[in-house]
C-alpha cells in the first residue's frame, strides 16, 4: 500500500530548548527576534541543490550539494555530509544552521519511521516527507535557521522535489530547486542549462556543474561535492573531490 496521509508536526520546544511560539506569534500578531548567546547571529553558507529526471515511474531524482560548513570566515568542516536519508528512498538537503537543521532531519526520520511502522510498511510519501518537514520549520520559525529541500521517489508519482520555504509555510514542488548562500550565484545558469525529460547522466552533470560554479563564486560553498541518485532501485551515493571538478 502507498501512504501520502499527512503527519502532524511535533513541538520542539523540549528537543530544542526554547519556548515555542503562541498562537499569536503564528497569526503574525507578534514577533520575536531570535537571541543568540554570542551577540548577532553567525554568518554560515552552503549550496544545494536537487533536480528530477525522466518521466513516470521511471523518473529518478539527482540531490546534490558542497561539503563545507563554515562559521563566519572560519571553516569549521570541510568534508560535511549535507544530504541526509529519511528513508531508502527519501533525502533531505540542509542549509542554514548546522545544528538546527540535523536536528530537524533527525526528527523528521524519526516521525517517517513511525508512521511507516504504523501504515503496515508502506513505503511514505514524499510529500509526507516534505509536509513533516515544513510543519517543524515553519511552526519554530522564530527559532531556527534552515531552509530545505525534499526529494525522492515513491511508487505513486515517482521521482519528486520539494522545496521548503520556511517563512511563509509553504512546498513548491519543482523539476529542479536551489538553496544556500551559493544558489544566487547560478539561478541563470540554471535557468539556461535546464531541459525537461534530462536522461539520468545528464542530470548528474548538470548538478555536479552547477554546484561547483556556485562553490567558485560563493566564499561560504567549497570542499567536495556529495551527489545521490535516487530512483526505483534505491539510492546511489557519488562523491567528487576537490580537485577534480569540472569548475575551479
Amino acid at each position: 500500500m502507498f501512504s501520502s496521509q499527512h503527519v502532524s508536526a511535533p513541538d520542539l520546544s523540549h528537543h530544542l530548548g526554547f519556548k515555542a511560539p503562541t498562537q499569536a506569534q503564528h497569526n503574525g500578531l507578534e514577533f520575536m527576534t531570535p537571541s543568540y548567546p554570542g551577540g548577532a547571529a553567525v554568518k554560515t553558507g552552503t549550496s544545494i541543490m536537487a533536480v528530477k529526471y525522466g518521466n513516470g515511474l521511471d523518473s529518478g531524482v539527482v540531490v546534490g550539494a558542497d561539503t563545507r560548513t563554515s562559521s563566519g570566515n572560519y571553516v569549521a568542516n570541510r568534508v560535511t555530509d549535507k544530504l541526509d536519508q529519511i528513508t531508502s528512498h527519501i533525502f533531505v538537503q540542509r542549509s542554514g544552521s548546522s545544528a538546527d537543521t540535523q536536528a530537524i532531519a533527525d526528527i523528521v526520520r524519526y516521525y517517517i519511521s513511525m508512521h511507516t511502522a504504523e501504515s503496515g510498511g508502506a513505503m511514505p510519501a514524499v510529500q509526507t516527507a516534505a509536509n513533516l518537514l515544513k510543519d517543524l520549520i515553519y511552526n519554530n520559525k522564530e527559532r531556527l535557521m534552515a531552509g530545505m529541500i525534499c526529494a525522492g521517489w515513491d511508487p505513486q508519482v515517482g521521482a519528486s522535489v520539494y522545496e521548503v520555504t520556511p517563512f511563509s509555510g509553504t512546498i513548491v514542488q519543482e523539476d529542479w530547486s536551489i538553496g544556500g548562500s551559493g544558489s544566487s550565484f547560478i539561478y541563470g545558469y540554471c535557468d539556461d542549462k535546464y531541459k525537461p525529460n534530462m536522461t539520468k547522466e545528464e542530470a548528474k552533470s548538470f548538478v555536479v556543474t552547477a554546484l561547483a560554479h556556485a562553490m567558485s563564486r560563493d566564499g561560504s560553498s567549497g570542499g567536495c561535492i556529495r551527489i545521490a541518485t535516487i530512483d526505483k532501485d534505491g539510492a546511489k551515493r557519488e562523491y567528487i573531490q576537490g580537485d577534480k571538478l569540472p569548475v575551479n
